[in-house]
């Protein structure tokens, strides 16, 4: 079955961003010339999803307004590109675009209860349905990972999840996956363990999970049982390694930097250099001007 519906997390408080996240949520600040959600819904829907929900919390008004009608901004604009602009036509047609990229729904998560709590919240937007899960601080600029996982679950109807290596001693920060390469299957990985924020000397390998998934219907039943796990929230991971008594899990590796964790400053800061640098409008002079800082 296609997969149709999307979870989209972004109640997170953005405390390693304070200042200035204490009006404005983490997940719409510029990278580039976008606000991070924005890359994230436009993956989404490039993958097939036309209904989104978006997990947020106290605060996050603004994402709501950005994916709204503008009335008066789009009246100033039409004027105008009415009076032969050509920039105001193309900013007009941008504008309407962000309003129309897919069927937007809204939950509140009240209480910060961790990632698995979040996700749960939107069990009566699933349904019976598998669904995707696309981390709100997580850009992949290409798009290539979704439909990878996608591809995985139309040939198994199980749970598939991105992964990616990183260095042993930071395996710390990360759900770690351990299991065994599918043969005739390039990069995919039968899971048979994961655990969250291992020690380096206890974890099962250094693939590590990246904020991309897409679940099975049985997760969400598994995520209304799961217990206060590390940190006392209700962990994700926690309810995947519930899934492996009952299901198959999958993982798919992806190439080292194919998506960028804009959940720090410094990473921030990388994504828009790195996006900036990709951009052909800004490449040239943004790679001059680097040079002259160094």
């Amino acid at each position: 079955m296609t997969v149709i519906k999307a979870i989209i997390p972004a109640a997170g408080m953005g405390t390693r961003f304070l200042p200035v996240t204490k009006a404005q949520p983490k997940e719409m600040l510029p990278v580039v010339d976008k606000p991070i959600m924005q890359y994230v819904i436009e993956e989404a829907t490039d993958a097939g999803a036309t209904q989104i929900l978006l997990v947020t919390g106290r605060g996050k008004r603004v994402l709501e307004d950005h994916f709204d009608r503008s009335v008066e901004l789009e009246q100033i604009l039409e004027l105008s590109a009415d009076a032969g602009s050509a920039t105001a036509a193309e900013k007009l047609d941008l504008v309407r675009s962000i309003a129309h990229m897919a069927q937007l729904f809204y939950v509140r998560q009240k209480t910060p209860k961790g990632l698995g709590h979040a996700i749960a919240c939107g069990a009566p937007f699933t349904a019976d349905q598998a669904f995707y899960v696309a981390l709100g601080d997580v850009i992949v600029p290409d798009h290539g990972i979704l439909p990878r996982l996608a591809a995985v679950h139309a040939e198994t109807g199980a749970s598939v999840i991105a992964v990616e290596r990183v260095p042993r001693v930071l395996v710390s920060r990360y759900g770690i996956i351990g299991g065994l390469r599918v043969p005739n299957r390039d990069g995919v990985w039968r899971v048979d363990e994961l655990v969250e924020k291992p020690d380096p000397a206890d974890a099962p390998g250094d693939l590590a999970i990246i904020g991309r998934y897409l679940l099975t219907p049985r997760v969400m039943e598994l995520l209304a049982d799961t217990a206060p796990g590390a940190g006392g929230e209700i962990q994700l991971t926690d309810a995947l390694v519930a899934l492996l008594e009952h299901e198959e899990l999958y993982a798919v590796e992806v190439p080292a930097r194919s998506a960028f964790d804009t959940g720090n400053v410094l990473a921030w800061l990388e994504a828009n250099i790195q996006l900036a640098l990709r951009d052909e409008r800004y490449a040239d002079e943004l790679r001059e001007l680097l040079k002259g800082l160094i």
